[in-house]
């Protein structure tokens, strides 16, 4: 039977938040007891050529520290910040329950050592960029887009198009050298495991990656033009497999330019663009919300670059958010989209995947609509879904488990 519990403490590692808090043998998510617990953890890599902004950038990522308080991890290493991803929907939860806060779902960035024509060759930090972009899921390319005549580029001039052929060729070359040691490979054990259809899947899948890349296109956007499973690539790692966003750094009076922009977002179509003025949003990270608001607005701006940067990144990286509400709190749950309400369960605990009975499920805007839960069971609008039910975004739960 499923019950209520005063939930005691049970340690857990994680990478990005503290223990969690869960009853042991039975209980109800949603409504009752904060849970701290490690969400789907996927990270975006911010990769440039020197002197783009991306350090200017990154550091008003890491000057953000609004979540601090709600999110020790927000700062954990000196490399990495997390951004808070921007969702009215919370505020409207917060008020029909009466939270005390919002927690909203997140998007980590980690700075990539400065990349240089040659890194695949391991020129410059080349080792250490590509090792550490290999860590990450999505990569975000800083472009210079801005005139500074005492900030000199490091090919003499501007030119956005060059800095993305170089970046991305270098990330190419770099995919090549692992295929080039992978696809001898994998033949042998297709070969030798000749009844083995994976065996021969992933092989074939290896020699065409390797033909797309040597087109000079990159394997994100080239490997499924070319009828590739690119979860067969899986765990070669490589880097143009990741998908890829961009921001171009604008000097503030180029913000407004719509041709510019549309200019510039043909680039890298279909690829998702964010247009921002890094030291803009450095100073923006230093003012209070009132503040902020106002500069942006004198800009003629309602949201700041590292929002859109974060509800991109959010996107890109094929993700949806669920929503949790209470007394405590008001929280949003990162899941990939078509996760199972088991699956969604277990990102606040691995015990309520592991216990799951069923879910109570209400969308957001029939609550919104309905004004009350209570309003909302009374309208036939709050659903009892079981364990072939697939998430929805701006779906709130209340999960039930028995463990």
């Amino acid at each position: 039977m499923c019950h209520e519990t005063s939930p005691p403490p049970i340690p857990a590692e994680h990478r990005n938040g503290a223990a969690a808090a869960i009853p042991r043998h039975g209980g109800r998510t949603g409504g009752g007891d904060r849970l701290d617990s490690q969400a789907v953890s996927l990270s975006i890599g911010i990769v440039g050529l020197p002197n783009v902004g991306k350090s200017t950038l990154f550091n008003a990522l890491t000057k953000n520290d609004a979540l601090a308080a709600n999110y020790p991890f927000a700062t954990i290493e000196p490399n990495v910040g997390v951004v808070g991803v921007p969702d009215p929907r919370l505020a409207a939860l917060a008020e029909i329950h009466g939270s005390a806060k919002v927690l909203p779902a997140t998007v980590t960035f980690v700075d990539i050592a400065g990349i240089v024509r040659g890194a695949s060759e391991g020129e410059g930090l080349g080792n250490q960029f590509l090792a550490n972009i290999r860590e990450t899921d999505a990569i975000c390319q800083v472009i210079r887009a801005f005139e500074d005549a005492d900030v000199t580029h490091v090919d003499g001039d501007v030119e956005p198009s060059r800095d993305i052929e170089t970046i991305n060729t270098e990330l190419i070359l770099a995919d090549l050298q692992t295929l080039e040691k992978a696809v001898p490979r994998l033949a042998k054990d297709a070969r030798i495991n000749a009844k083995d259809k994976d065996a021969k899947a992933r092989a074939a899948a290896a020699e065409a990656a390797q033909e797309v890349l040597n087109s000079g296109r990159p394997l994100s956007t080239g490997g499924p033009a070319a009828g590739i499973d690119l979860a067969l690539l899986r765990e070669l790692n490589l880097m143009t497999v990741k998908p890829f966003l961009y921001v171009f750094n604008l000097d503030t009076d180029e913000l407004g330019d719509a041709a510019l922009r549309a200019k510039l977002a043909d680039l890298v179509a279909p690829a998702e663009a964010v247009f921002l003025d890094a030291k803009i949003e450095a100073e923006l990270a230093e003012l209070d919300d009132g503040e902020a608001m106002e500069l942006l607005e004198s800009l003629g701006q309602s949201e700041s670059g590292l929002s859109q940067l974060a509800r991109v990144g959010f996107a890109t990286l094929g993700l949806q958010t669920y929503l949790t509400a209470g007394p405590k709190e008001s929280r949003a749950w990162t899941i990939p989209k078509g996760a199972t309400a088991p699956e969604a369960a277990g990102v606040i605990h691995t015990d309520f995947q592991r216990g799951f009975i069923k879910a109570e499920v209400v969308s957001y805007d029939d609550l919104v609509a309905a004004g009350t839960m209570q309003a909302a069971k009374a309208a036939g609008k709050v659903r009892i879904e079981g364990k072939d039910y697939v998430m929805h975004d701006g779906d709130v739960v209340e999960f039930r488990f028995n463990v």
